[in-house]
């Protein structure tokens, strides 16, 4: 159930046998350069639009935001287009280099767990302020919020330091070391072993669990409450606005989307790692029509879409990020217009 992620010198080059290839290999040669083009100016966008402070949300679930649209945007920049697109392409150049690829290998698991991370960090700040009240004072708070995504960085780039010894190079080439594969010694070790199921609950089992459970509370309290503020209010006031129902209403549609997407999202992948035991195809030897092969090809594109969809979903639920981020989107054209003015103007 490890990822076990390498880069190899022999492999066959998508390009060099294209008149051969399976449906398969054909859409993830235009998947992913499609998903990196998309989603590295989508996340760049959001954290811009949510720096700039005028979405109407408080600096506590801004600063989740700006963190999860951070982790996406590594992961389009790591795993997509540095894993997937120019180290698969370019298979001789400095990138298999096996320094280089096992730094690029502990990168796509860290920006991984950090994108995943920061959604549940997400979820449980929103089940504190609506579960919660008299605990979410303290907790959510723009300080607090600073402090746990800096606490799950810091542990998730500690956590991973073993993938850097899971390794080693595959040949070496006028004394130097090329590629990236698999270390036996360290995977058939106990450490290893247990480093190994460690991963796999803390990537897929702990957060869908947690996920699911938050949310789950979250529903069961805000259906209480829903319940308990229209009898109080009685039937005089049906026609009334309530500012408080709204804002939580809001709030939940954004909560259940970014964590609904997520879970459907990565539930292929975790299906599959789960029944296949197969984590990684980039360099697979067996049959590419089989079943296992295509249920993890289909789990990487799903997961990995997860991290460019989040702009689409905070524009669709929030007013006032959509204004803001087609304030974002005119910026340039409106920083060209005025120096096309300037020149004009007679000196």
């Amino acid at each position: 159930m490890y990822e076990s992620k390498t880069f190899s010198l022999d492999r066959i080059h998508p390009l060099s046998q294209k008149m051969g290839q399976l449906t398969i290999l054909l859409i993830k040669e235009i998947y992913y350069p499609i998903l990196a083009v998309v989603g590295v100016p989508a996340n760049l966008m959001t954290i811009v639009a949510l720096l700039r402070g005028n979405c109407g949300l408080s600096k506590c679930i801004s600063i989740y935001m700006v963190a999860m649209a951070t982790g996406d945007l590594l992961v389009m920049i790591i795993n997509v287009m540095v894993y997937y697109i120019f180290s698969y392409h370019f298979p001789h150049s400095f990138l298999s280099h096996t320094p280089v690829c096992k730094f690029i290998l502990y990168q796509t698991v860290v920006s991984l767990d950090l994108s995943v991370w920061f959604i549940v960090s997400f979820t449980f700040d929103r089940f504190v302020i609506i579960c919660y009240q008299t605990f979410k004072t303290k907790y959510c708070t723009e300080r607090t919020a600073v402090l746990v995504i800096t606490m799950f960085s810091i542990l998730i780039f500690i956590k991973n330091i073993p993938i850097l010894f899971a390794y080693e190079s595959e040949q070496m080439i006028n004394k130097l070391f090329w590629g990236c594969q698999a270390n036996l010694a360290f995977v058939s070790s106990p450490f290893g072993a247990a480093y190994i199921w460690f991963h796999s609950i803390w990537r897929v089992w702990l957060p869908f669990t947690l996920i699911l459970l938050f949310n789950s509370l979250t529903v069961r309290r805000v259906l209480v409450a829903s319940r308990a503020r229209r009898r109080l209010r009685g039937h005089s006031s049906e026609n009334q606005s309530d500012s408080e129902m709204e804002n939580r209403r809001k709030s939940i549609i954004l909560l259940f989307t970014i964590s609904g997407s997520f879970i459907l999202l990565w539930l292929t992948n975790n299906v599959s790692l789960l029944t296949t035991r197969l984590s990684n195809t980039t360099y697979y030897r067996g049959d590419r029509t089989a079943p296992a092969y295509i249920a993890t090809e289909t789990g990487a594109m799903m997961k990995l879409l997860n991290s460019c969809i989040n702009t689409f979903i905070y524009a669709a639920t929030q007013r006032k990020f959509r204004e803001e981020l087609k304030k974002v989107l005119k910026c340039p054209w409106t920083l060209i217009e005025g120096l096309f003015k300037n020149e004009a103007k007679p000196i």
